[in-house]
């Protein structure tokens, strides 16, 4: 229940980054869903936002809101997302992807101007890596690129459904679930994941989280991404 309770008080913290004629990128997973419910009740409101859903489940949830929706097609630059995350550290670089829409995810935080990231206190940690590193995969591929990254260190296993079937992303492929127990260096090991053919994309967000808002007991704390020196 207290999770719970941070999740919805990061989540309506981060209503104050959206403005009136906004241009919304929307979250997928449980704590974006808190997000989504809000920005609900403010369209119900009277607020003026065209929303850009990361995943058809989120899709489908803004709609049954009443959330105007637009495309990449009609409009390449989003004013604010506000998405939910796996793990963060102290730089706020990010592992998401545990919903399976990390692909999505990543090209809307890449067209948005400021991405704001909602988070329980459990998701903060010093070194990222005890979350299992999600990485999206072609199926042709999946084999070979499992055990390249099984080469770096990682225990590697195919995510399944609940019937024990593959996990199909929305874009139609796989997701290997890397186990790093600790990443010393995300960047290094982002560039070496983007390398591997056959990867579509992986969960390490680096340099794409501007704000990150925490909920932490009955407090919002709000981190900032510093600039690089």
């Amino acid at each position: 229940m207290a999770v719970d309770q941070e999740k919805e008080l990061a989540a309506r913290t981060s209503l104050r980054f959206v403005r009136d004629g906004s241009v919304v990128g929307l979250g997928s997973g449980s704590t974006a869903a808190y997000a989504v419910r809000l920005l609900g009740e403010r369209v119900r409101a009277g607020l003026q936002i065209r929303g850009i859903p990361t995943s058809v489940q989120t899709q489908g949830l803004a709609a049954s809101l009443g959330i105007p929706l637009t495309t990449l097609e009609e409009v390449q630059q989003i004013d604010v997302t506000v998405d939910g995350t796996d793990e963060f550290d102290p730089e706020l670089r990010l592992i998401k992807g545990g919903g399976g829409a990390l692909l999505r995810e990543k090209i809307v935080a890449s067209a948005t101007r400021q991405e704001i990231i909602i988070a329980d206190s459990s998701k903060q940690v010093s070194v990222l890596g005890k979350f299992p590193l999600p990485v999206e995969v072609i199926r042709f591929a999946q084999a070979l690129v499992s055990k390249k990254i099984s080469a770096l260190g990682a225990t590697v296993q195919l995510r399944k459904n609940t019937a024990g079937e593959p996990f199909i992303t929305d874009e139609g492929h796989h997701i290997l679930d890397c186990h790093f127990e600790q990443i010393p260096d995300p960047p290094a090991l982002a560039y070496t994941l983007s390398e591997i053919p056959g990867v579509v994309e992986h969960g390490l967000f680096i340099d794409l989280a501007d704000v990150v808002l925490v909920g932490n007991g009955s407090e919002v704390l709000e981190l900032r991404r510093k600039p690089h020196s």
